[in-house]
Parts: C-alpha cells; sequence; structure tokens
C-alpha cells in the first residue's frame, strides 16, 4: 500500500491512499481540523465526495479504524496512547467546570495535576501551545498530554472534584 502526501497551501494536507483496483481513498485535513474523505476511481480522475468529519469525530472515528479504540458509553474524553503510559486526551471543559473562565495560568493544572495542556480548541479556531494568559472557555475542547494518572487528575480538576 503506498499512501501520497501532499501540502495543500491555506487548506492543510491531503492523503491519496492506493486501494486495490487501482482506486484511491482521499483525505483532506484542514488547518482547522476539519476532514473531508473522498473517493476517485483512478490516480488521474476527480473524486467523489464521500463525506466530511469534524475534527473531534475524525480522531474517534480514526482511533476505531485504528483498533484501539472502544467506549460503549458517552463520553466527552478522547485518548491516544503515545507510548508506554503516556496519553493525549481531549476533555470538554463544560460551564460548571472548576476551571472555566480562569486564565490557564491562574488555574495551575500542570502544578495540580501533573498534566499539561498543549492545545484549545475553540469552536474553529484551534490555539496550540497556549500560554498561561489564555482564558480557559466553558465550550472549549482542551488537549492534555500526561500519563494515565496524571490525565485522570485532570479530569477530576475541571469536573469539580478537585484533582489533586
Amino acid at each position: 500500500m503506498t499512501i501520497y502526501e501532499s501540502d495543500l497551501p491555506g487548506v492543510g494536507k491531503k492523503y491519496e491512499v492506493e486501494l486495490q483496483g487501482g482506486e484511491r481513498l482521499v483525505v483532506v485535513t484542514h488547518n482547522t481540523g476539519k476532514r473531508e474523505v473522498f473517493k476517485k476511481p483512478t490516480p488521474d480522475a476527480d473524486g467523489e465526495k464521500l463525506f466530511t468529519l469534524s475534527d473531534r469525530l475524525a480522531r474517534q472515528v480514526g482511533t476505531i479504524l485504528e483498533g484501539a479504540y472502544f467506549q460503549p458509553v458517552k463520553s466527552d474524553r478522547v485518548e491516544t496512547m503515545l507510548s508506554g503510559e503516556t496519553a493525549m486526551e481531549w476533555y470538554s471543559l463544560d460551564r460548571g467546570s472548576a476551571v472555566a473562565g480562569q486564565l490557564l495560568g491562574d488555574a495551575n493544572v500542570r502544578e495540580r495535576t501533573g498534566a499539561s495542556v498543549i492545545a484549545i480548541q475553540r469552536d474553529e479556531e484551534v490555539i496550540a501551545s497556549p500560554g498561561p494568559n489564555e482564558r480557559l472557555e466553558a465550550g472549549d475542547t482542551l488537549v492534555v498530554i500526561g500519563d494515565r494518572e496524571d490525565c485522570l487528575a485532570f479530569e477530576s480538576l475541571i469536573s469539580g472534584n478537585g484533582g489533586e
């Protein structure tokens, strides 16, 4: 199987996966996180759009396809294991969260839980490597990295159970 990757300036990246019979599966990953999936009957043909996924849904589907994700109950978090015990997780910040409305630096997330907030998705905007003056808002999706215990402590902190 061959995968072709190309940059789409101002849009994101395009991946083409060779399938049996000469067909190609095309995935366009937008800078906003949105994914569009197309199928092409031949490498030179126009693609037929199959579907579009939000960033969050694409990550969940990707983990299912990877065979590493099975979660039979609804959850506000998505987890990806990086190596060993290190995990990267996505958490929704609810209105009643203990840290909603606080500056990231004032929330002392790393000191209180051991986990680090490495990105914030706010609507279509992604704030990579947020600084201490970034305000955490209800509705944000926080991307967190740490070991399992750190991530559980973070989950406890944002749900209002202390996290310490």
